[in-house]
């Protein structure tokens, strides 16, 4: 039998927050876009913010999961036309954009990852 994730597109996704935002961004989140990731067939693996300055005051890093490379533009495309989406990015950003510059990797998983996915 096929390993499922052997097809499974990670991405790696680095998010630059301008100054003073990351806190912004980390509420919406929280609060809202993992669950328009999940509903868009965006798997939430972890997230992470970084512990040493300069980085840990403006950056967010996640990975997420695709059933695929192709999925993951079916995803994508699908989660930015979202009216909900939309809504919840121009309200977060009322008071000014959030995120300067997003550094987005795919990777494929090597057959002696150990982690369990």
């Amino acid at each position: 039998m096929a390993d499922p994730s052997a097809e499974t597109a990670f991405e790696l996704r680095v998010y630059h927050c301008y100054e003073g935002k990351l806190p912004d961004l980390l509420k919406r989140f929280r609060d809202h876009t993992t669950k328009l990731f999940e509903k868009h067939g965006i798997k939430n693996i972890a997230y992470w913010t970084p512990m040493d300055d300069p980085a840990k005051s403006n950056t967010l890093i996640y990975i997420i999961a695709h059933p695929s490379r192709e999925a993951a533009a079916a995803n994508w495309k699908a989660f930015q036309a979202d009216p909900e989406w939309i809504s919840v990015r121009d309200k977060s950003e009322a008071n000014g954009k959030i995120v300067e510059k997003v550094d987005s990797t795919y990777m494929t998983k090597t057959d002696f990852s150990n982690f369990g996915l």
